[in-house]
């Protein structure tokens, strides 16, 4: 029986967590966080699985100091798993598994490294992303793949709906490989870096639309920062206002009209840099209202957006 030391956390850390329990890995310690009282926790917890499971627990804000090291060490695992954990692994944590630390990333790795890949694929309008089990080492996400699992992004899709199957991708990519990585058989294949990109983490700030931009550009803002991330924010009549759910239509603008909101036969727009959107639900001064209770308090003329 291969043992590991796991640190894990958010949903895909149970899924794959539950993958290790079922394969029969001897998971000697869960290192996990400690909840965010400051953040929307939509996801489930790994440490009430590994309690569940009666694995030890622990919730380091450092995993990296001597004392967690030295705790790690004694109980000589085989391997580290890493699933959604936030904290980076140093050298010192990275040397203690002799048959090596593997991460799970949220992306078709060379292709957004660092933070909130899904997040950031939808931004860029990409079609498709996954989830690849890899190699750490002391650079973010850059280690050998293992093993890859591909989903497609379709044109609406938010960013928790891609999630979701960015957490079926991770565990499909670690159940499929995992009988061989125990045995010692599992594929190894360099990263070639100039083919992706490193993406740093992302504020509530960032959703701020700009509708100088394309209506595709913002639709792709909106659906990547949708509940249960922060939304995306604007100011109409000087209120603000969150824009929850767009579609892209086939309308054009007559002459350069300037960003706008308005209400026609029962359905919310937003008139953009260029194109049009529907706004399906949204929020005004912190109130989710539809369009026809919108206009029928504020009319169904057109109301500039203050930012």
């Amino acid at each position: 029986m291969s043992s590991a030391v796991v640190f894990a956390y958010h949903n895909v850390g149970c899924r794959c967590l539950s993958v290790l329990l079922a394969h029969g890995v001897d998971v000697k310690l869960v290192v996990t966080h400690r909840d965010n009282p400051n953040e929307n926790i939509w996801f489930d917890s790994v440490q009430a699985l590994a309690e569940l499971h009666g694995i030890p627990t622990i919730t380091p804000d450092d995993p990296n100091t001597p004392e967690v090291v030295e705790q790690i060490r004694a109980l000589q695992p085989e391997f580290f798993f890493s699933f959604y954990y936030r904290e980076m692994l140093k050298k010192g944590l990275l040397d203690i598994p002799p048959r090596g630390a593997l991460n799970m990333h949220g992306s078709l790795l060379p292709q957004y490294r660092g933070r909130v890949p899904v997040n950031w694929a939808i931004i860029h309008g990409e079609t498709k992303t996954g989830s690849t089990l890899h190699y750490m080492t002391e650079k973010p996400d850059n280690g050998d793949i293992v093993a890859q699992q591909a989903i497609p992004i379709l044109p609406n899709d938010t960013a928790h709906e891609v999630f979701q199957k960015v957490m079926v991708a991770a565990e499909l990519a670690l159940n499929g490989v995992l009988p061989a990585l125990l045995a010692g058989t599992a594929p190894r294949l360099k990263q070639d870096l100039s083919l992706g990109g490193y993406f740093g983490g992302r504020k509530p700030q960032d959703g701020v639309i700009d509708w100088a931009q394309s209506a595709q550009t913002i639709h792709n803002l909106v659906r990547a920062v949708a509940p249960p991330y922060p939304g995306a924010t604007t100011t109409l009549m000087g209120k603000p206002m969150r824009i929850l759910q767009t579609l892209v239509t086939r309308c054009t603008v007559a002459g350069k009209e300037p960003p706008a909101f308005y209400v026609k036969e029962g359905r919310a727009y937003a008139i953009c840099g260029s194109g049009v959107l529907r706004v399906v639900r949204f929020e005004l001064d912190g109130v989710e209202m539809s369009a026809a209770a919108f206009a029928a308090q504020y009319g169904s003329a057109r109301f500039e957006f203050n930012s």
